[in-house]
């Protein structure tokens, strides 16, 4: 049996779209272990960027058509055992909304002080270090 690498998986790409003060987050219908609530996320189809992936997810999940600003990091997900890419995202037109209703069954905009709430358990410190500085009121 070979052990399977973190290069052998299909990467997730993870959008952080922030908007008027606020995160979006989206609940998935299955949690995966304590994941319920996240970004906008999904796999990185093959000859897609990690950026343009988290483009598409926003759009295939929330409705939103964002851009891309910038990747802010890259990790082995601690709960879910996957390769993540995380990209800052702007929005460039449209109104959030749950238009994956197979995967997700709700969405939020979430504020700086709330994230906690939605994930207890911290989250990857690059992606917290961008929204503590764009959220601070």
């Amino acid at each position: 049996m070979t052990q399977q690498t973190a290069e052998d998986r299909p990467g997730i790409a993870a959008a952080i779209v922030v908007h008027e003060g606020r995160v979006l987050m989206v609940r998935r219908r299955v949690s995966e272990g304590r994941l319920s609530w996240q970004f906008p996320a999904g796999k990185i189809e093959p000859g897609e960027s990690p950026e343009d992936a988290a483009v598409r997810e926003t759009a295939e999940e929330t409705g939103l058509r964002v851009a891309a600003i910038k990747v802010l990091g890259e990790r082995l997900h601690p709960e879910t055992g996957r390769w993540m890419s995380y990209t800052a995202c702007e929005i460039i037109s449209g109104t959030a909304v749950v238009t994956d209703t197979r995967e997700l069954d709700a969405f939020a905009w979430v504020a700086l002080p709330e994230i906690t709430e939605y994930v207890p358990y911290g989250i990857f410190e690059p992606v917290q270090a961008y929204l503590d500085i764009v959220l601070k009121n």
